[in-house]
């Protein structure tokens, strides 16, 4: 795993741009704290930052091949989980080979692919390829949109990188958010339109997208589209078809040359992770497997039972480090810290995030990282296999809204009156913009066709999210965190899985409970859906609200924009708001730790308004 960075210049030397260059990589020395290269000619620039993983001594960056009259060169961000595959075919068409790192292997499918090398690709990555003698730049992104890649094409110039500070450090693109970009902030966000990078100016390369830049002009085309088709398995195929499917990809995904660990929550996903690791392992003969897991301080004095986290995780958490034979290790956060790493996870996500739910895990990577290198999560399940409570409840399964953010009342009220004033209408047609995304079949019943522009409403906005979060928490520790639940044939195979067989017996993520009974413990199976642990420690709520008054006392770009009336009401009625900002986990003090976000993220951004 790595940063990448990139600059097409049309109409300057860019070996006059070192100063500018530099600051790029430096932004991205956290992503990569190995190594560092650039590639560097008068009219284009490319940077890698290294996280070594894999083939620590051949897979140096960025990496350069010449075939004929043509020089390639490569830097990217990621992992191939079928590498092994590609090099053989590749072996077969006369190429060789100088190490096992996946980077050479990539490079030479571009060479002999071009473009349609990505349909080859399973993996988690974010690459370009310059092309020296052609001066055509390839960029692309994986499926599922794992790996971040940013982009500025404005005045001749065309500037991408990993994250957007990378992009802004260029100076082509600036700090500025006109109408839009509050919209997205205010009433997106945490999450964001996919392709949007709020900037003015600064956008995203999509899941499953590639684009090629060549005499000014940027072609973007997607590769991988989620299709539907009969599901033609029967019950028992099917849950062995997902059985495999999974185990699969996770085997795939413990290949590394540097120390692995698994996240462990006692929950299904991680449970089936850590098990089928831990397997693995001993079939290799190799060392107990380590697993990690989050806790607050104190949590246990306070913590309520609701509908959406009945229960505690730690006896879960027992329960598998006793059947996968686990090395385990129980971060505690205080909640100090998760309030004072806010605004550190707002410049670790370059915008506003999931509040504390990003600053602890960004506390929590930061101790595993003293251990490991890359470890093994299970985000995603929920969104492909209908984990969330909204996928069941049948009184909001059909409103025409995001379901994990219904009501736009709370973030109306902690604006000014007048303020961005078609913010409903903005975040409808967002809504109505996916829906339309989802394929469907002529035998669809009613169920079926709302459960695909669910799967659409999941898998671009809330997964995304969260896989951004991921992502950019983790790489800022130096942390590689590997999702296998977000192998692009899972996602395929689960889209096409009928209602009855996903939610078998009546639950969520049925079928995957099915698939690994007596693999996992009984009641780790068939525990109640449990979301990502946050603190009920009531001290954390009053730290936040002493934050933000202080905020709200600033004169400042932000506090232009802020009713203060209105978040003094969520400060001293905390319980009044009727539905949370973004899902279960951002609530009261969730929304106040965003207002810290904001705030942090306007004076560290130095952002400008434009409307």
């Amino acid at each position: 795993m790595c940063g990448i960075a990139g600059w097409i210049s049309d109409n300057q030397n860019l070996c006059d741009r070192k100063t500018l260059l530099d600051n790029m990589s430096k932004t991205l020395k956290k992503r990569g704290p190995d190594e560092d290269g650039i590639y560097i000619e008068k009219n284009v620039a490319m940077i890698h930052r290294r996280l070594a993983v894999v083939d620590i001594e051949h897979g140096k960056q960025p990496m350069i091949y010449r075939e004929g009259n043509e020089i390639y060169v490569l830097v990217y961000n990621g992992e191939l989980y079928n590498s092994e595959e590609i090099r053989q075919e590749l072996k077969l068409d006369g190429f060789e080979f100088e190490g096992h790192s996946d980077t050479e292997v990539l490079l030479k499918a571009y060479v002999r692919w071009k473009e349609g090398c990505a349909q080859k690709l399973n993996g988690i990555f974010a690459f370009a390829v310059y092309e020296t003698k052609r001066r055509r730049l390839f960029l692309c992104r994986d499926r599922i949109g794992v790996k971040p890649l940013f982009f500025t094409k404005k005045n001749g110039e065309l500037v991408f990188g990993s994250q957007i500070k990378t992009v802004l450090a260029s100076r082509v693109a600036e700090p500025t958010v006109t109408e839009t970009g509050l919209y997205e902030i205010f009433f997106l966000g945490p999450a964001r339109t996919p392709g949007c990078g709020v900037f003015r100016d600064i956008e995203e390369i999509l899941p499953g997208e590639f684009a090629i830049y060549e005499k000014g002009n940027l072609r973007r085309q997607k590769y991988f589209f989620i299709e539907a088709k009969e599901h033609e398995e029967n019950e028992q195929e099917t849950i062995e078809h997902t059985r495999f499917l999974i185990q699969d990809s996770i085997r795939r995904q413990l290949v590394s040359d540097v120390p692995l660990c698994c996240f462990l929550s006692g929950g299904l996903d991680s449970s089936i992770i850590t098990q089928t690791a831990s397997d693995y392992h001993k079939e290799m003969g190799l060392e107990r497997i380590n697993t990690y897991s989050v806790e607050y301080r104190d949590n246990d004095k306070y913590f309520q039972k609701s509908l959406f986290q009945p229960n505690q995780d730690i006896e879960y958490i027992s329960l598998m480090i006793e059947n996968a034979q686990t090395n385990h290790h129980q971060v505690i956060i205080e909640n100090e810290l998760l309030q004072e790493a806010l605004p550190q996870a707002t410049l670790a996500r370059d915008l506003p995030g999931m509040a504390d739910v990003d600053s602890s895990l960004l506390l929590f990577c930061r101790e595993v990282k003293n251990d490991f290198t890359v470890a093994l999560s299970g985000e995603c399940a929920d969104e492909l296999f209908g984990g969330y409570p909204w996928y069941h409840n049948q009184d909001i399964l059909f409103e025409e809204c995001f379901p994990w953010s219904r009501s736009q009342n709370v973030r109306r009220s902690i604006l000014k009156d007048g303020i961005l004033a078609k913010g409903e209408e903005y975040v409808k047609d967002r809504y109505l913009e996916t829906v339309a995304l989802a394929q469907k079949l002529p035998s669809d019943s009613r169920l079926t066709a709302r459960m695909r522009e669910m799967f659409m409403l999941n898998f671009y906005w809330f997964m995304q999210c969260l896989l951004d979060r991921k992502d950019r928490c983790s790489m800022d520790c130096g942390l590689e965190v590997r999702v296998p639940f977000c192998d692009y044939r899972i996602v395929e195979y689960a889209y096409n899985m009928p209602w009855e067989l996903k939610a078998l017996g009546g639950r969520e993520k049925g079928i995957v409970r099915k698939a690994f009974e007596g693999i996992l413990p009984h009641d780790i199976c068939y525990r109640k859906k449990s979301p990502y642990p946050k603190t009920h420690n009531p001290i954390y709520f009053e730290l936040v609200a002493e934050k933000v008054k202080g905020i709200l006392q600033k004169k400042s770009v932000l506090n232009e924009l802020l009713s203060e009336a209105g978040i003094h009401k969520i400060i001293e009625n905390p319980d009044s708001i009727d539905s949370p900002w973004y899902g279960q986990l951002m609530r009261a003090p969730q929304i106040l730790a965003y207002i810290i976000q904001l705030d942090s993220w306007f004076e560290e951004y130095k952002v400008r308004i434009d409307i």
